[in-house]
């Protein structure tokens, strides 16, 4: 393992190995590691991980085997740790070494590095413990567990090395969004100079007045500001869940250079209100298109959601998981959250219905495969058979829409077969996928249709007011946006209904964007959401009505 520095390096383009130990207690002086969980994080996504069990030569207090389940029989037949140490080197790295509080980790690498007889590694180091004291004051403890809960990150096993890693990998990949836009830092070396910062009452440098006295007209509550220079010129805008919060940050004597810069040639500060930062977010994306601002990334990304997605050019279609959408004609189901909950849905798909998995090299050789014969695939491949298929497509469909009862009776009726066959491994099976798909479903659908054609009415609530924003079919409107006409919400609304939505002007990149934006921002805040989908209702005015009497 060795170090690198590098001050330019964006912190969401490094790499990181995010560790954690499971020990025989509390102090390396007298006590061992017995086991390891690694979590790689690049380009702000996990990539790959290690993990594994050590003998540490000693018997097993009986309140750690309670506390993790590692029993001594586990670890007896266990590795020891210098046996496994240079893959742990060479799976590290040159990454930046993170864990939750990190100084435990740290003392007890320390010490099974010298019993191994090797020096400690040169890489950088960060502790989401230090970040969370310094990101979430408000936060009554920072300890992992608190953090899991308050980011609503499942875990399934914790006090297990790999599961905590994991974890705290979710957890940092949070932490750079709101290093970003609280405190606007971007790079590596900023953040570690963050973290390494003592915690402070916050205090001002000296600023123009103007800023100041902008500043003072500032309103609680998100929305998005701007920096001018003395020409008029916009040279910076930005986005906050807190106006006052976020732009005092730009004045305290703490300040990153980047704003240190920006105050010093600004002269003008104005700021625009919004009820949700979803809204702020949104007008942000496009008032940095439309201005260009000099201090600003023109080409900042979003969190990555991932879908499911049907290629209609393909005769036999089946479900792919992919992280782009586009307005290319194809379908896409989601946004889900994470690579694996995309991948176990397209899992349920197919151990419920009877698409093709096979690749379409293998499909076109027109040879049928042992899926056939467990009643798994419709064998397009030599049936040719395209009502079928199309048919058992539409069934996909109405699944992944929610309507999962006929999924759930095919499979009981699968599972009822394979019992009376006596054949209980492949009817537990059955049942684990029926459990999947009662549980899965509802905890992560946000909108039943695929998003490209979703024509609803969703509402955020807001700390004082609520936003609207209407998809039609990709089309994306914001009720009382200031970048667009006052009464454009309130006409597209009355046009779907009236059946004259294909007066819509033609789908553009902005509307894209609003609808990646969007997508990715309702899947972190689906508790703020209320859908409604516009053809459960018979008119406008059926819809105003419902929606105005579920207002809180």
């Amino acid at each position: 393992m060795s170090g690198y520095k590098n001050s330019d390096k964006l912190i969401k383009k490094s790499e990181f190995a995010v560790f954690d130990f499971e020990t025989t207690g509390t102090s390396p002086q007298n006590s061992r590691v017995i086991e390891i969980g690694i979590v790689k994080v690049k380009n702000s996504k996990i990539v790959d991980q290690y993990s594994t069990l050590f003998n540490p030569l000693t018997e097993l207090p009986f309140f750690i085997t309670r506390l993790t389940g590692i029993s001594q029989e586990d670890v007896d037949n266990a590795p020891l740790f210098e046996e496994k140490l240079p893959e742990i080197i060479s799976f590290i790295g040159n990454s930046v070494l993170v864990a939750h509080n990190l100084s435990f980790d740290y003392s007890f690498l320390k010490k099974e590095l010298q019993i191994a007889g090797y020096e400690l590694p040169g890489n950088e180091t960060m502790c989401t413990l230090k970040l969370a004291r310094k990101l979430y004051p408000g936060l009554k403890s920072k300890s992992l567990g608190s953090l899991i809960k308050y980011f609503n990150i499942r875990i399934k096993k914790a006090h297990r090395a790999a599961e905590d890693a994991r974890a705290t990998a979710k957890v940092l990949i949070r932490m750079f969004d709101e290093l970003y836009s609280e405190h606007n830092i971007e790079t590596l070396d900023e953040t570690i100079k963050f973290q390494a910062s003592i915690p402070e009452r916050k205090s001002f440098r000296l600023v123009k007045k103007s800023l100041l006295n902008d500043f003072s007209e500032i309103g609680e509550g998100p929305g998005v500001y701007l920096f001018k220079d003395r020409e008029g010129n916009v040279i910076y805008i930005g986005k906050a869940k807190s106006l006052p919060k976020r732009v005092s940050n730009h004045f305290s004597s703490t300040a990153v250079r980047k704003s240190r810069k920006i105050t010093q040639r600004a002269v003008r500060l104005e700021h625009i209100e919004t009820n949700t930062e979803l809204t702020a977010l949104i007008l942000e994306a496009e008032l940095v298109k439309l201005h260009k601002p000099c201090f600003n990334s023109q080409l900042k990304k979003y969190s990555q959601n991932y879908f499911i997605c049907f290629n209609k050019e393909i005769k036999y279609n089946i479900p792919k998981v992919t992280s782009k959408f586009d307005f290319d004609g194809n379908d896409y189901f989601g946004p889900y959250n994470s690579s694996d909950t995309a991948r176990s849905m397209v899992d349920i798909v197919n151990r419920t219905f009877m698409l093709r998995e096979c690749t379409d090299k293998e499909l076109a050789k027109g040879l049928k495969c042992y899926l056939s014969d467990i009643e798994r695939c419709l064998a397009p491949c030599i049936t040719n058979s395209i009502e079928q298929y199309e048919e058992e497509l539409r069934s996909v469909y109405d699944f992944l829409e929610g309507k999962n009862q006929h999924a759930v009776d095919r499979l009981l009726l699968k599972m009822k077969n394979l019992a009376g066959q006596k054949k209980y491994e492949e009817a537990a099976v059955i049942r684990d996928t029926i459990n999947l798909i009662l549980n899965q479903l509802h905890k992560t659908l946000i909108l039943s249709s695929p998003v490209n054609n979703a024509c609803v009415l969703v509402k955020i609530k807001g700390a004082r007011n609520d936003d609207y924003i209407l998809l039609v079919e990709g089309k994306v409107f914001i009720r009382n946006y200031i970048l667009e006409h006052a009464q454009i919400f309130e006409q597209a609304v009355i046009d779907f209904y009236a059946g004259t939505q294909h007066l819509f002007r033609e789908l553009s990149s902005k509307d894209l964007e609003r609808l990646k934006i969007a997508l990715s921002w309702f899947v972190k805040h689906r508790n703020r959401l209320s859908v409604y989908y516009l053809k459960e209702f018979d008119s406008a005015d059926h819809l105003i009505r419902t929606v105005a009497m579920n207002q809180r």
